[in-house]
């Protein structure tokens, strides 16, 4: 489970979000890492148990990213992170195609998945496969627990017209005008906190595999 000290230090860093006071607290920062590592290290397993493309030898540690943020490109200069993030595939945090992630973060931790704005190759073969196929993912994306913990895809960077190749009145056209195909759940405070977290989160990812193993298939 997360602790309530986790979430107490990402809320305090949030606020004070320096080097000064993050030096000041690196054995709390050290304390909340560790726990996260802990829990991703306990998730794993029963991600494995379902995703048997995911190594059952992954550790936390090749999943849990930095806290550092990369300030170089970006006008918002604060150089830490106020969460912990961690990416679940065969290659760790390291994506190369479809997978999982949890975003912990006081108030607006989630549980998502799939491909994320995937290259436009892949973005190409994604959209095919579900033109071609669409009676297998529409039984994916409607299914009852599927929907149930997701609701609907995300729209995360849709086009605002029909992508080329495809006319605006194709029947799944809304579909089709995704660049990114993820579903995300919210998670709250006392979820993570709570024994029963590690069952959360695991339900999550089984009713996702099926929309995880459709992209990985479409750019096989």
């Amino acid at each position: 489970m997360i602790s309530s000290a986790t979430f107490a230090f990402l809320k305090e860093l949030k606020e004070n979000n320096n080097r000064e006071w993050f030096n000041a607290n690196k054995a709390r920062h050290e304390e909340a890492k560790n726990n996260v590592l802990e829990f991703v290290n306990n998730l794993i397993p029963e991600l494995v148990k379902v995703d048997k493309n995911v190594p059952a030898t992954l550790s936390a540690k090749d999943c849990v990213m930095r806290i550092y943020r990369d300030i170089r490109f970006s006008l918002n200069k604060t150089p830490y992170k106020t969460n912990f993030g961690a990416g679940i595939s065969p290659d760790g945090k390291n994506f190369k195609g479809p997978g999982y992630y949890i975003h912990i973060e006081p108030n607006n931790s989630f549980l998502a998945g799939g491909s994320w704005f995937p290259e436009s190759n892949e973005l190409k073969a994604i959209r095919q496969e579900i033109d071609y196929n669409y009676p297998s993912f529409e039984s994916i994306i409607e299914a009852s627990a599927f929907k149930n913990y997701f609701g609907s895809l995300d729209q995360e960077g849709a086009l605002k017209t029909a992508p080329k190749g495809y006319s605006s009145d194709h029947p799944h056209i809304d579909i089709l005008k995704l660049k990114s195909f993820t579903v995300s759940s919210f998670i709250s405070n006392e979820q993570l906190e709570s024994k029963g977290s590690v069952k959360i989160i695991s339900e999550g990812f089984e009713y996702m595999y099926p929309f995880i193993n459709f992209l990985r298939n479409a750019i096989a």
